[in-house]
């Protein structure tokens, strides 16, 4: 630890504030104890910012571990609690409001710097995962060991080092810490390859993970070059938020395809695991088509909009939060169109057949609620809409703009593509209402 202990020397000035994020695990505690060897030395403020997710069993002992420490060695001790999680996508929120925490406690005590204690092993981990899975440029580099931010610095310190070293330290100076027993699961895919990938690269070199972090710091270099040369042209191909197509296209598909994922990061800043490169052809496919309007959704409730020879991509918080009543022969939605049809021999999942006397008319699709349920067809109670998506695979940039077919009672009683409720007519039975789902491709 003697190389991050200088580095953080060299880094660190007289009277500097630093928020350090600290968990109770063996990084973030290590992470701390470095900086309290440089306390005195340099006059620092150490804040330590805590955040009890509500996950585990072992979380309040956890966080009243934190807090002792804190108040041990006279440190500033700052808490949040996550009370609940409104998203599916749980990791991506609860890293999401981990952040807004840490930029709060930041403001508060004009800290120059935030710490976290993001290692060597979490580098490779992140950009083995981002390889397979498929991502941007900035999103292939994983994270980067210092990011500038308007009036902090965000500064990962331990990237250069192992998790093994880590704890080799952590036994060599007696310092307690506690282990998140849920790091040790194999249902979560960090954990594989953790467990799996990682192992079997460091028999082939100790030092993968320096390796990887030249590879990273290789990729944000060339990242950054792209970025200036973006932005030298970018007054030419985009005029008040809207690209000309023509004037992109003129610069060939691998130059237009690092302008759209520019442009993706950028809004994407705190969220780059939820692009991938696959959301990059859907663009290029959108603007090179024939068609003078159409559109891509996007996760989060984003959508690339292209009107004849322009193109944008903005939120859209209606198509994001959508209802509307199914009046006529169809109904168009962000993900395609249900439209009523007049007789149907599909027993897919695609075609439902209803009777009106079964349910409460008129019929509604919306976008999905928290706390959505539905009595899927042939099955005894209810099972909730967020599990159906889990188990059938639904991708997560899907689901906020997925249809859920209700009638005026708020009964579900279809999720398009995907399941039929109780209220399907069986074949043999009597139904006057047919509606087919039309997914957009």
């Amino acid at each position: 630890m003697k190389q991050v202990l200088e580095k953080l020397r060299g880094l660190l000035k007289e009277n500097d504030t630093i928020v350090v994020g600290t968990s109770g695990g063996p990084d973030s505690m290590c992470l701390v104890d470095l900086l309290l060897k440089l306390k005195d030395e340099l006059n620092l403020k150490i804040v330590i910012a805590h955040v009890n997710h509500k996950l585990r069993i072992q979380s309040e002992e956890e966080k009243d571990f934190v807090k002792g420490f804190a108040e041990e060695h006279g440190l500033p001790f700052e808490y949040m609690e996550i009370k609940e999680y409104s998203h599916d996508n749980l990791e991506s929120e609860a890293r999401q409001k981990r952040y807004d925490f840490f930029k709060k406690i930041v403001n508060r005590y004009r800290a120059k710097y935030l710490m976290t204690a993001h290692h060597g092993d979490d580098l490779v981990e992140t950009i083995l995962m981002r390889l397979v899975r498929g991502s941007s440029l900035k999103g292939y580099s994983g994270f980067k060991e210092i990011v500038k931010l308007n009036t902090y610095k965000i500064v990962r310190p331990l990237i250069s080092v192992t998790k093994e070293e880590i704890l080799e330290y952590m036994e060599d100076n007696h310092l307690k810490y506690y282990v998140d027993q849920s790091n040790f699961s194999m249902d979560y895919t960090r954990n594989r390859y953790r467990s799996v990938v990682l192992p079997f690269l460091k028999e082939e070199n100790s030092n993968v993970h320096l390796k990887f972090l030249k590879f990273s710091q290789e990729l944000n270099e060339v990242n950054t070059f792209f970025d200036k040369y973006i932005n030298k042209i970018l007054d030419d191909i985009k005029i008040n938020g809207e690209y000309n197509i023509k004037k992109l296209l003129k610069h060939g598909d691998f130059l237009a395809r690092k302008i759209i994922e520019n442009e993706l990061s950028l809004i994407y800043v705190n969220d780059l695991f939820l692009i991938g490169d696959k959301h990059t052809e859907q663009i290029m496919k959108l603007i090179k088509s024939d068609k003078s309007n159409a559109s891509v959704n996007l996760p989060n409730g984003y959508v690339a909009i292209k009107t004849y020879n322009r193109f944008k991509i903005e939120h859209n918080k209606e198509w994001q939060t959508f209802s509307y009543v199914l009046e006529g022969d169809e109904v168009k939605i962000p993900s395609g169109k249900i439209r009523v049809i007049k007789k149907s021999a599909s027993k897919s999942n695609y075609v439902i057949k209803l009777c009106s006397e079964d349910i409460k008319l008129p019929i509604i699709v919306r976008s999905r609620r928290n706390g959505d349920k539905m009595i899927v067809k042939r099955m005894k109670g209810t099972k909730k809409v967020k599990d159906i998506f889990i188990d059938e695979k639904v991708p997560m940039y899907k689901r906020d703009i997925f249809p859920i077919v209700t009638d005026s009672d708020n009964n579900i009683l279809w999720l398009p593509g995907v399941k039929k409720s109780k209220f399907d007519v069986e074949s043999s039975g009597f139904c006057d209402i047919i509606l087919q789902y039309e997914e957009e491709k």
